[in-house]
């Protein structure tokens, strides 16, 4: 990977804690509401229908649908089927909170010694007002954000990645595409791209032929891997 000159970011689930965010947002309105159940194990099926909608959209190949829009269709359908009632409104208001997400405590360390040698750039699946908003809010700063609504489709898609690398002016070669999902390092590599795969859940990544490039536990061994010191960081 000596040609990479940019490293490009999934967003959410990977620089913003989603699971643990959406969780915190959502507690207090199901207590409100006395659901009996766990609002982690919520926010995942909420999350898990969010990504098989956004995915059937890009299938469609129909005009693209909002991550908004998506976010409020998931969890519309995840309280029903909770057996949660709620509105339209309360609904809307906990899909913002998507926008309120705070980085995993390794990431901001791990990026500032980065920066030094790579451009970084988000490709998220986010909405561009989302992304305005909720990359701020998050504290870090990249050279450029990018939101697949620029290619009308949702990631894995080819055309996101294509798109990204078109709007920053870099060869597919040149990027490593850094995510925590399965999903989105194996959409980079199809497209050409180099991947690194940050496995902080654990999990195998399943025996595709587009295989990461890089497996890390997190930024921080992210960041002493592309670096090749040990001691660049300890977080």
């Amino acid at each position: 990977m000596d040609g990479v000159t940019t490293l490009m970011f999934d967003f959410y689930g990977t620089v913003v804690d989603m699971q643990a965010g959406l969780t915190e947002a959502i507690a207090p309105y199901l207590q409100e509401k006395k659901y009996a159940g766990q609002p982690g194990q919520l926010v995942t099926w909420w999350r898990r229908t969010h990504f098989e909608n956004s995915m059937i959209d890009a299938l469609l190949h129909k005009e693209h649908t909002p991550y908004r829009e998506i976010g409020f269709r998931a969890l519309d359908y995840t309280l029903e089927r909770a057996g949660v009632a709620h509105t339209d409104a309360e609904v809307r208001d906990l899909v913002d909170a998507i926008t309120r997400l705070k980085p995993f405590a390794d990431v901001a360390v791990a990026l500032d010694h980065l920066r030094t040698k790579f451009k970084l750039v988000i490709l998220s699946n986010g909405d561009p007002d989302m992304l305005a908003s909720g990359v701020p809010y998050s504290g870090i700063t990249f050279d450029r954000v990018i939101s697949v609504a620029e290619s009308g489709s949702f990631k894995p898609h080819v055309a996101t990645y294509k798109k990204a690398a078109e709007l920053i002016g870099a060869k597919p070669q040149e990027v490593l595409f850094v995510a925590n999902h399965a999903f989105d390092c194996l959409g980079a590599k199809a497209f050409g791209m180099h991947a690194a795969f940050i496995d902080r859940r654990k999990r195998p990544f399943g025996k595709t032929p587009y295989q990461p490039d890089v497996i890390v536990a997190d930024f921080a061994e992210l960041a002493r891997v592309l670096l090749s010191n040990a001691h660049v960081i300890s977080v």
